[in-house]
């Protein structure tokens, strides 16, 4: 099981990826992918072009994960801003930065060119809209920080869909790109076949240690890979306890899909200004129909639970601008690991010589897997790459420490929920798809009723470092609002960076409820 068994279904899950088998036996390789996503599979298709045998394995379908559940924007303008960057670390940074992501976005287009993966790639310019809530200081800003950066960008004042009460501002990005990213990744199955990869579904990694000269892998089915290299690509890492935790954040994001007659709205990316922002992007349906793909009202995972509220919102304010979208295909919400100085974490896990790790992924992380598949393997192969110092793991946080400081505040306000006030309830009101925290003692307790009525009750405590799980109604799933693990009504890890399932528990016999 993984994120693909939560409640919601994105547009890219109507299409298959691969079938794989479940690992049967101990084996040996060169190198051991951990995660079968854009960066997972990106990775092992590099390595596997640059002769090394690869074994990728995902604890889901391939392909199945958070890649799933993204929109799929391919872009070298930063969510964050340029002007952020630099401020937080420097000219040079965000030069390289920009090279990185032109150039994965490069790489992409010549990978479906040369395996003939028929992807729905596509070039377009991608457009940075003035809200009319903020000031234009905030577009003059970024301007002025991509020209000096070298970085193709126009001052557009030509009004789009979604500008309004008179806005005609947007900064204009050339060379963005958009793909629908499941068809991309059975492209890169198929591929990682025919050099003789070998891809294990439904597979769960427990543990990743050196035993003498080697890397050994462990599943929770006992078998074990033997490698010489390692690389962990599953969103929040599964291998890392505390290092890269506390530089990034989860953020739970929502989309929905919508039909619209073909040349209704331009085939762009969009983005506003607000905060958090709204993105917006075609994808191809038919000769009369495009599908719009609209995302935003993201919050910290597991601190709010209106998931549906916000789907209507972001439909509402679509809708304003857009009179004439019609049907509405699919909804669904995705989680992003929000890195507190905006750039993600790819490259050797902290401590680890064989260990490489990618997260960090923003709102990018099609382009940021892209990027670990060239980082990632120059590093195998060569020992080194020249975005290294960019993404590297391991880098201190010398800049944004108050972001940093207020990221980090969440476990400590969760851990505090032990000690909350409580009213007296009982789980046996609890209606199918409803979920809550309940009291046994100093205990807390995970109740649900799934779906079809059963009840479940767990430890409250998530199964990485403890923190007390949310209920999400819109996913049916237990959300860890500190570093992003997601868990299915039984108990089930459905997201890293936990492995384990939520503990057992009774029901007491005087069981209070706790908010």
């Amino acid at each position: 099981m993984n994120v693909r068994d939560e409640h919601t279904r994105s547009l890219w899950m109507d299409v298959s990826v691969a079938d794989a088998p479940a690992l049967s036996g101990t084996l040996s390789t060169d190198v051991v992918v951990v995660g079968s996503g854009i960066a997972g599979l990106s990775v092992a298709y590099e390595l596997a072009s640059h002769g090394r045998s690869v074994v990728v394995l995902d604890r889901g379908g391939i392909g199945s994960g958070m890649t799933a559940r993204t929109t799929a924007h391919l872009a070298t303008a930063l969510d964050d801003g340029y002007d952020a960057l630099v401020r937080v670390r420097g000219l040079d940074c965000a030069q390289r930065y920009y090279q990185s992501v032109a150039a994965a976005i490069d790489r992409a287009k010549a990978i479906q060119s040369a395996e003939h993966i028929d992807c729905d790639f596509q070039r377009v310019d991608g457009y940075w809209v003035q809200a009319p809530e903020t000031a234009t200081s905030e577009l003059d800003a970024e301007l002025d920080c991509c020209r000096k950066l070298g970085i193709p960008v126009e001052n557009c004042i030509e009004p789009t869909p979604f500008h309004a009460k008179g806005q005609v501002r947007s900064l204009r990005f050339a060379r963005q790109a958009r793909l629908h990213p499941s068809k991309y990744l059975a492209g890169l199955a198929n591929a990682l076949g025919r050099r003789g990869a070998r891809l294990y579904a439904d597979t769960c990694v427990e543990s990743i240690h050196q035993r003498h000269d080697e890397m050994v892998v462990t599943t929770a089915s006992g078998y074990e890979i033997h490698a010489a290299d390692v690389v962990v690509a599953t969103n929040s890492p599964v291998n890392v306890q505390v290092a890269i935790h506390t530089k990034q954040a989860p953020y739970r994001t929502y989309a929905f899909a919508a039909k619209i007659a073909a040349g209704t709205l331009g085939d762009a990316l969009y983005w506003d200004t607000l905060d958090p922002y709204h993105y917006v992007r075609l994808q191809p349906y038919s000769a009369d129909e495009d599908i719009v793909i609209i995302g935003g009202e993201d919050h910290k995972s597991g601190e709010a639970n209106d998931g549906a509220q916000r789907l209507d919102a972001l439909e509402r304010w679509a809708r304003e601008r857009l009179p004439a979208l019609g049907e509405v295909t699919h909804r669904w919400s995705g989680q992003v690991l929000e890195p507190v100085d905006f750039a993600g974490f790819i490259g050797r896990a902290p401590g680890e010589e064989h260990v490489f790790i990618v997260s960090g992924d923003s709102g990018q992380g099609i382009t940021n897997g892209l990027v670990a598949g060239l980082l990632v393997t120059d590093l195998v192969t060569t020992g080194a790459s020249p975005w290294e110092e960019i993404y590297a793991p391991s880098r201190k946080i010398q800049k944004n420490i108050g972001e940093f400081i207020s990221e980090n505040i969440t476990p400590l306000k969760n851990f505090a929920e032990y000690l909350a006030a409580s009213e007296i309830a009982s789980v046996e009101r609890l209606l199918p798809g409803e979920g809550r925290l309940v009291r046994s003692g100093l205990k807390k307790i995970a109740a649900c009723r799934d779906r079809s009525g059963r009840l479940h009750l767990h430890s409250a405590s998530c199964t990485h470092l403890g923190c007390v799980v949310h209920w999400n109604s819109l996913e049916q799933c237990w959300d860890c609002p500190c570093h992003g693990s997601q868990f299915a009504p039984d108990g089930t890890a459905l997201n890293g960076p936990a492995v384990a399932p939520l503990g057992e528990a009774d029901k007491p016999a005087n069981l209070e409820a706790a908010e």
